[in-house]
């Protein structure tokens, strides 16, 4: 049975994380748009990512090159490839089949645009329409809402942020570790950061001889305490979450 929008509301109200709205709401919400693939993504998550992915994210997302990606820019609306080009220049601009049809709507926080949900169909699908856009514009106010009371609980601390333990780690291992914390696994891990599990395994492994760890529960316990006796006076950060 098809899910109502009602339902996905729910849904995403009720993600306790990043992980759970990837793994649990956004499948759903593939599949009420009835598309070929679906994903979430935040902008300040490009930071972390490999230099070439990096500077593909980025050709993807140029208003200059993506006409979508300048829609979402400007309106902070809901888009589909339709609505602000042909079918023959949107082909040269993204010949894959499996992405013939696009449709992206904004997350937005304090009148910026921080990320984007987004769709595509094949060549054989149906287009997307008035009436897509029109859901996927309610659910983006929900996904805004869920970006600034939940997401922003955990979002990921700056590396200079506080001293101690932290200073041993690199940007990139405090994310990784900041990931542990959320109980996220080696592969989600690599998915997330967009590097390999095995590239995940070696860097817990060099974090567990700067930290002098054992385990990753060890590694989170020490962490916190780290940076709760850093900043005694700092919001609590993602690294207590769901240890």
């Amino acid at each position: 049975m098809k899910n109502s929008l009602q339902s996905l509301f729910e849904a995403i109200n009720q993600a306790q994380n990043e992980q759970e709205l990837r793994s649990r709401v956004v499948p759903k919400l593939g599949e009420y748009f009835v598309t070929k693939k679906s994903g979430v993504f935040f902008f300040d998550q490009l930071a972390f990512i490999d230099r070439k992915l990096q500077k593909t994210f980025q050709t993807a997302l140029s208003i200059e090159h993506n006409p979508v990606a300048r829609y979402l820019v400007e309106r902070h609306a809901p888009v589909h490839e339709a609505l602000v080009t042909s079918p023959k220049v949107w082909s040269m601009i993204c010949p894959r089949p499996d992405h013939w049809h696009v449709m992206a709507g904004p997350i937005v926080s304090h009148g910026q645009l921080v990320g984007a949900i987004g769709f595509t169909r094949e060549q054989t699908m149906t287009a997307f329409d008035a009436q897509d856009l029109a859901d996927l514009s309610a659910l983006c106010l929900h996904l805004s809402i869920w970006n600034a009371t939940v997401r922003s609980q955990y979002k990921p601390a700056k590396s200079d942020a506080c001293g101690g333990l932290r200073q041993r780690l690199t940007p990139r291992e405090l994310q990784i570790a900041e990931l542990v914390a959320l109980g996220y696994t080696n592969a989600e891990i690599g998915k997330e950061l967009w590097i390999t599990e095995n590239s995940v395994k070696q860097a817990l492994k060099r974090m567990f001889r700067k930290l002098e760890v054992s385990s990753r529960a060890e590694m989170v316990a020490q962490l916190w305490k780290d940076k709760k006796r850093s900043s005694p006076t700092a919001e609590q950060s993602n690294l207590i979450l769901n240890t």
